[in-house]
């Protein structure tokens, strides 16, 4: 059991040690006052889960105290008990947030029953709330990462869009974080406190995809022996977020356009109209307009989808967000696998900077969760990167190869000879940097990281230099 905490408040001193004497051997752990405003001063400092107080008592009333810790901690259970009974002051007690009222006497057994149920609810309430505080973490706005341009531009949509009824679709690449996006205006919208549900359309048998969206009625065929209530009856309320959308089976798409046409559907083997009030977010990673084009996607449908679209471009489109990216994820896989990597080596992220992800933001997250699972040491290296995206890198310590040294040629490569009309520093300095640099890269095989490893100088600094070029 765990040790909740209670307060006991009686003006009368036997009250209270009996409460306490019968707490104590239950488990809890128990505090008694005699007076509500000592209570109060108590709480202020050390809460506790549960109130147990008299309902008439000197100065500060049970009914106050209980207004008084509600407004303290609004989830603190309060049980009043008196010895004077009336239907009015049991009203105001439950009206004010008491969870229950006894007369005195009062049955042990009954209202230690009573004690029990409350401290359940006390748990149960601090669970929903973790569990609130957690799905915002994993799922809200701020888990979406980048500082990019482009990200940017997605933020601001969102936030523009999220209060409004009309529907979504979300395209992009797998891996680019769609359910994100979808969850974040979902949060961000007037319907945040009510559900969000997730039908991915590609991972469910054709032959159930209605049942499990719709639900159906008993016997409505074999193995229906109950009842059951659809993903789209859930999200009553809130949001209906169908991932991969195009996947979704043409006889489907007919019922799915009739469902967001009237807001209504009927499970399968009833007769019933059903109304919901939700808000449809769909996704896919397909381009939907060439769908539409080879009549695999209904285009009456498509329309009633595409009332608000959002792209969210592919990793390689912005990557000057992988370093955030790899630092958030490195601060994540470090929480839960218990290490302590302080930091990715700068080769190391010259490598995860270099590499295009067909995978997008998932196949980054994949090669960090990897990477901290197998570093030994406080920094991540090159190392403990997955082969694909380590092979395009230059491994720590291979040296280049001796065999060939290679000629380099430009204005004033060994020797200089200025012209009697002089000549352009500027511009002689440049075509000769140029030419080191297509020269380390013809040796590397056009891997820039390897050139960059011939030429002594990091990463970065050669694609400032590419890209100076226009190469």
């Amino acid at each position: 059991m765990p040790r909740y905490k209670i307060m006991v408040v009686d003006d009368e001193k036997s009250m209270r040690e009996f409460l306490e004497i019968m707490l104590k051997k239950e488990g809890y752990d128990v505090a008694s006052f005699d007076s509500g405003e000592a209570a109060v001063e108590r709480f202020k400092k050390a809460p506790c889960d549960l109130v147990i107080t008299d309902l008439r008592m000197p100065g500060m009333g049970g009914v106050n105290l209980l207004k008084a810790m509600k407004g303290l901690d609004n989830g603190v259970m309060v049980i009043m008990i008196t010895a004077y009974a009336s239907v009015d002051s049991a009203v105001e007690a439950m009206k004010s947030g008491a969870y229950d009222y006894f007369t005195k006497p009062f049955n042990v057994e009954e209202i230690k029953l009573n004690i029990k149920r409350a401290l359940e609810v006390r748990r149960l309430e601090r669970e929903n709330i973790l569990l609130k505080k957690d799905i915002k973490s994993r799922y809200g706005f701020s888990n979406i990462v980048g500082a990019s341009r482009k990200m940017a531009e997605v933020y601001g949509f969102i936030m523009s869009i999220a209060a409004a009824k009309a529907n979504v679709l979300i395209t992009g690449e797998s891996g680019t974080g769609k359910e994100l996006v979808a969850r974040a205006i979902h949060n961000e919208s007037p319907r945040k406190e009510k559900p969000f549900v997730t039908v991915n359309c590609g991972a469910i048998p054709e032959s159930l995809v209605e049942s499990e969206l719709f639900g159906h009625a008993r016997g409505a065929f074999t193995g229906a022996v109950y009842e059951k209530a659809g993903l789209a009856e859930m999200a009553d309320g809130g949001t209906l977020f169908l991932d991969e959308i195009t996947e979704l089976p043409l006889n489907l798409q007919v019922k799915l356009l009739r469902f967001i046409q009237e807001k209504s559907f009927r499970r399968v083997g009833s007769t019933n109209d059903i109304s919901v009030d939700m808000r449809l977010i769909a996704a896919t990673n397909k381009d939907v307009e060439k769908e539409v084009e080879g009549k695999r996607f209904r285009e009456d449908l498509f329309y009633r989808l595409n009332v608000i679209r959002i792209h969210i471009p592919p990793l390689r489109e912005r990557k000057e967000d992988i370093a955030q990216l790899a630092a958030y994820f490195l601060k994540k896989y470090n929480a839960e696998q218990g290490k302590e990597i302080k930091k990715i080596s700068g080769e190391a992220l010259d490598c995860l900077m270099d590499y295009d992800y067909s995978g997008n933001v998932r196949e980054l997250e994949n090669a960090i969760e990897r990477a901290v699972a197998l570093e030994a040491k406080d920094c991540i290296s090159v190392e403990s990167l997955p082969p694909s995206i380590r092979n395009r890198c230059v491994k720590e310590g291979s040296p280049a190869d001796p065999g060939d040294k290679g000629t380099v040629t430009g204005p004033g490569a060994s020797t200089v000879t200025i012209p009697p009309e002089g000549i352009d520093l500027e511009e002689a300095v440049s075509e000769f940097e140029k030419n080191i640099i297509k020269e380390a890269l013809k040796k590397a095989g056009g891997v820039k990281g390897k050139a960059a490893k011939l030429l002594g100088i990091s990463f970065r600094s050669i694609r400032y230099k590419l890209g100076k070029y226009d190469e």
